[in-house]
């Protein structure tokens, strides 16, 4: 985390004049030994490794010292910040709160895909981060807006792409940017300069997605337990599942019993392969979604 934010502040922060180089080296004193020289430019350059940081909690202390000196008020952009969850040591959340409580020269934005692990990182008031952000939920693109990209670009190329064809590659994976921009990807690769890409093309360009995919998800699947996958499977069938530990629900897919729908549910959310909304269960993955309706589970 250091190592990324401290390249993200020189390239973004003091690559904006001498003065600021010069400040940060200043004010990194924990990493002096390990900067680089520009005898060119006669500037100093962030070359530092892993392998230098030696003191991290001091190291951090130092880049939010220098952020709050700066003469520019900055905004940090953390994307996929839950990954700090996953990190060896245990204090990590509550040191980064500790540093950004105190800043008054910066705002923080913090990004990221896994709703569950950030509602609980901000919504939990066992956590250090509890309350201490405005949340925002990010909707998928409008289709109408993200159509008339793809067509712009493929007509930039002289190709084109039809309506149907985009539509149904949108809504087969829910809007989800990733996997839009794969098959829009290969699309625009398979389609030659004057032709169109139709909706045929695009279901085929989906199927082999799938079977790029197939390995990888047969080993994600084969690491939760019978009761975690059968319940997976129902609320898979349901689409937008409710009362899943009800009694009516356990008899109509067959599961062991609401107790065991409870632990398996709890599993299936830490895994992130299912998301709750309200008292809605659904599938989190579109990819995981489609395989599992290709293999009419």
């Amino acid at each position: 985390f250091i190592l990324a934010l401290g390249t993200a502040v020189f390239d973004n922060v003091a690559s904006r004049s001498e003065k600021l180089r010069k400040m940060f080296v200043t004010f990194l004193k924990s990493l002096s030994a390990s900067f680089g020289y520009d005898t060119l430019l006669n500037l100093p350059t962030f070359d530092v490794k892993l392998g230098d940081i030696q003191r991290p909690e001091y190291t951090l202390s130092e880049i939010f010292d220098y952020l709050e000196a700066v003469d520019k008020r900055c905004l940090v952009v953390i994307d996929e910040f839950q990954q700090i969850t996953r990190y060896p040591e245990k204090n990590v959340e509550a040191l980064l709160r500790t540093h950004i409580q105190k800043m008054s020269n910066a705002n923080f934005v913090f990004s990221g895909s896994r709703r569950r692990l950030m509602e609980e990182m901000f919504f939990s008031s066992k956590r250090p981060f509890y309350q201490s952000a405005k949340s925002l939920r990010l909707d998928p693109i409008k289709t109408s807006v993200y159509q008339e990209f793809a067509i712009h670009h493929f007509q930039q190329a002289e190709k084109n792409i039809t309506a149907e064809a985009f539509e149904y590659v949108y809504d087969a994976f829910w809007g989800v940017t990733f996997y839009i921009q794969r098959i829009m990807k290969d699309a625009f690769a398979e389609t030659l300069m004057g032709d169109t890409c139709n909706l045929e093309a695009v279901k085929g360009l989906i199927e082999d997605y799938l079977d790029e995919n197939d390995s990888r998800l047969r080993e994600q699947l084969s690491f939760i337990t019978e009761s975690q996958k059968e319940l997976l499977y129902a609320i898979h069938a349901e689409k937008q599942a409710q009362g899943i530990t009800s009694m009516a629900f356990n008899k109509k897919y067959r599961l062991r019993s609401p107790s065991s729908t409870q632990s398996a549910t709890l599993k299936l959310l830490e895994y992130d392969l299912i998301t709750r909304a309200e008292n809605t269960y659904s599938i989190s993955d579109p990819l995981l979604s489609l395989w599992l309706d290709r293999r009419k589970v």
